[in-house]
């Protein structure tokens, strides 16, 4: 089975070789014509369409070529690609949690950034490693907590939880005065979804979640799963999220089943629009609860786009995403396809204007945005996932104690360390 596969695989790079020559020779034709061509690989939600690209081309001269692909299916294109030495397209969806792999393997072409353009996308942390630009974020997403207003005031709580304690009472006596029976709602499922709910929990909580060298910090790791445990043995987050999918967990806010959770940030427009919310008007987003006060952190999990380290046309590629993560497109695409801008300039006039609506804490929260990796997104993240959200999920089924899915945790990941 496994020499099977080998061969698959060979077979699919030699093919991406020869498909690749070929486009090679289209590309000395266009070049001899004189013109200057660039392919870009993005799921639907990224295409920046005909309209905008219309403008970049006779802007700069360059016609880019959209290949929308399904976004589980970029990564694997890419890494076939890679194999035959050939750029799956100039420019390509980076995820945050592929960024280490993608760095390690040496896909991704280094992108220069001035200081203002750092310091106004903050989430280009989460695509530096050892100092280097590797992709630059287009779609914005930060944890940010959403409460119902009238919920809590029905339970007789006036004032938004900004503590963890407080968070907690204000659950209990949702639950306990009828206004709610499930008056939180949290991923534990054994997917993805699972793995980022424990680790912003633990940093937002803690300010931490990973140590220096990568691994677990213990006490802060320890105490987000024993009140994730909490939530669960007293029912304040619904028995059945142990089988939900995380999408499914944050929809029970805008339900109206649901009084508080912490979660993406598109909830801000969802948890507003009448066709995707039965509680419009009543959902708040509010900073992170912390320990003593709000916390003084929020997790990103953000889109980028990156240039492929085998690209033929880097120049031309880094034009493309200079202007695609431009102030001026960042609203455009907002406006086109709700990719919430990755600039905080850009989010604050765009809820100035008016054109963001129920912003809440949105702007302030986007300030507090940081990377809970020290060191970047570990290229070993996708096992290091694999084994938080299998052991958060076995914890909240009851089959093991939350020390027990720490220490399984921290020994699976202290191998993936070394």
């Amino acid at each position: 089975m496994r020499k099977k596969i080998v061969s698959i695989l060979l077979c699919m790079a030699l093919v991406g070789t020869m498909a690749a020559g070929c486009g090679k020779k289209e590309t000395s034709k266009d070049k001899a014509d004189g013109k200057k061509e660039i392919t870009f690989m993005i799921p639907d939600w990224g295409n920046p369409g005909e309209e905008l690209l219309k403008e970049f081309e006779e802007e700069s001269g360059i016609k880019v070529n959209v290949e929308e692909v399904s976004w589980d299916d970029i990564r694997d294109k890419v890494s076939i690609a890679a194999a035959g030495g050939e750029a799956a397209a100039d420019v390509v969806e980076v995820d945050w949690s592929w960024v280490g792999e993608m760095n390690s393997a040496g896909w991704l072409e280094p992108i220069e950034m001035s200081e203002e353009d750092k310091k106004d996308m903050p989430t280009l942390e989460t695509f530096t490693i050892d100092d280097k630009v590797l992709a630059v974020p287009y779609a914005n997403d930060y944890r940010i907590a959403y409460y119902n207003e009238e919920h809590f005031k029905k339970a007789g709580i006036e004032k938004a939880p900004e503590t963890w304690d407080e968070v907690y009472a204000a659950l209990k006596k949702l639950k306990e005065s009828g206004v709610t029976k499930y008056p939180f709602t949290l991923p534990v499922n054994a997917d993805e979804s699972a793995t980022t709910s424990m680790i912003w929990f633990a940093f937002a909580r803690n300010g931490v979640a990973f140590n220096e060298d990568g691994t677990l910090n213990k006490e802060a790791v320890l105490d987000a799963l024993k009140f994730e445990q909490k939530l669960v043995d007293e029912e304040l987050i619904d028995p059945a999220a142990k089988t939900f999918s995380g999408m499914d967990c944050y929809r029970k806010l805008t339900s109206g089943e649901a009084s508080f959770m912490v979660g993406p940030t598109k909830f801000v427009g969802i948890s507003n629009n009448p066709e995707e919310s039965s509680v419009v008007g009543q959902i708040k987003p509010i900073l992170l609860p912390g320990k003593e006060g709000t916390s003084q952190v929020t997790m990103p999990l953000p889109e980028a786009i990156g240039i492929t380290a085998f690209s033929k046309n880097k120049e031309e590629a880094k034009e493309f995403v200079k202007w695609y993560s431009s102030p001026e497109v960042q609203k455009k695409l907002y406006a086109q396809n709700s990719s919430i801008p990755t600039r905080n300039s850009v989010i604050e006039e765009l809820i100035n204007d008016g054109t963001i609506k129920n912003a809440g804490a949105m702007l302030d929260q986007a300030k507090l945005i940081k990377s809970p990796f020290p060191k970047g997104v570990p290229d070993y993240y996708s096992e290091m996932s694999n084994t938080i959200y299998n052991n958060v999920n076995k914890m909240v089924l009851g089959e093991i104690s939350p020390e027990k899915a720490f220490d399984t945790m921290d020994k699976k990941i202290k191998e993936l360390v070394k």
